[in-house]
């Protein structure tokens, strides 16, 4: 016992990262591929079995508070636009020129077609504030060792998960994957990471996919084409007047 004890002391006066706590780890996995502002071009691809759909879009962010989401393409679906601003959403169509605020009650719903909510949006980046962490344990995900760590909901947090698992590559603190279970203990989705590399002057996963376990063959997929991190955003992007701006 005596020896375990002296080892683990050891190891956590000599390397730091042995030390780290689960939220330090999700955090420094969290603030690497978020900045504290953004802004970036990005395709999403919605496959089912049915059918494949395909955008193109340009985002805004401003930490965790503020985001601006304007569609690009295709043409149809082009200058349509979601503004977040704290924990609140509202979308405007371009074809009607209308701005709505998505309710409460529409938070759980598909994020415009594809297999995010909406409340992805607003509630991913509260993680150290909604769920209880602790690591569990190391996991190998695409090739690379991973510290694993489990979520728990905060008795009063406002989520809709039982229970999330979120690996972290040890070598670069980089996410490596996500589960998502529900409040029966099945998994409902689970989000991957891939294709690291060098975009707007840092590493980054620049593909990431979000796979639906409920429903077979349909998952959505994004790539970053371009991103650039920590940059000067003006106000005005993420106003009303922005927002229902129609060109």
């Amino acid at each position: 016992m005596r020896c375990r004890m002296f080892v683990l002391t050891l190891l956590t006066f000599c390397c730091p990262l042995y030390s780290q706590t689960a939220e330090e780890i999700i955090q420094k996995a969290e603030d690497s591929i978020k900045g504290k502002s953004a802004r970036g071009i990005v395709e999403m691809t919605v496959v089912t079995p049915d059918y494949t759909r395909a955008m193109k879009m340009e985002s805004w962010w401003e930490g965790n508070e503020k985001a601006l989401i304007v569609i690009q393409s295709p043409k149809k679906e082009a200058g349509n636009k979601w503004l977040k601003i704290k924990n609140e959403m509202w979308n405007y169509l371009k074809n009607t020129e209308t701005a709505i605020k998505i309710p409460p009650s529409m938070m759980l719903q598909s994020w415009n077609g594809s297999d995010f909510t909406n409340d992805d949006l607003v509630r991913e980046s509260n993680l150290a504030k909604d769920y209880f962490q602790s690591r569990t344990g190391e996991e190998i995900i695409g090739g690379e060792m991973c510290w694993k760590i489990e979520l728990i909901p905060r008795p009063e947090a406002p989520v809709v998960w039982g229970k999330l698992f979120y690996w972290v590559r040890k070598n670069d603190s980089l996410p490596a994957r996500v589960d998502y279970y529900d409040e029966k203990d099945e998994l409902i989705r689970y989000l991957t990471f891939s294709d690291y590399r060098e975009v707007g002057n840092r590493i980054i996963p620049a593909r990431w996919v979000m796979f639906n376990n409920a429903k077979e063959g349909r998952y959505t997929e994004f790539k970053i084409i371009e991103m650039d991190f920590d940059v000067n955003i003006p106000g005005r992007i993420f106003s009303f007047r922005e927002l229902e701006r129609g060109d």
